[in-house]
């Protein structure tokens, strides 16, 4: 003897997945890829801090090894 299938009381719904994100998950990522763009645009304007020379050294080899 068949199985009977059950039959849902409410039709199925044909709208997209309801995920709602608060404001900062888009304006966060958003915010720092427009800064890093801006830093990458005009790289005058980005300011090192003062500290080790030799962490500038370095930043500045990997620069030069990325722009090759």
């Amino acid at each position: 003897m068949p199985a009977r299938t059950h039959t849902r009381p409410h039709p199925a719904t044909t709208g997209g997945v309801d995920i709602r994100l608060p404001w900062w998950a888009l304006a966060l990522p958003v915010l720092a890829f427009v800064s890093l763009l801006v830093l990458l645009l005009n790289p005058s304007d980005a300011q090192a801090a003062t500290g080790d020379p030799a962490v500038t050294h370095l930043l500045e080899r990997v620069q030069q090894v990325l722009t090759r």
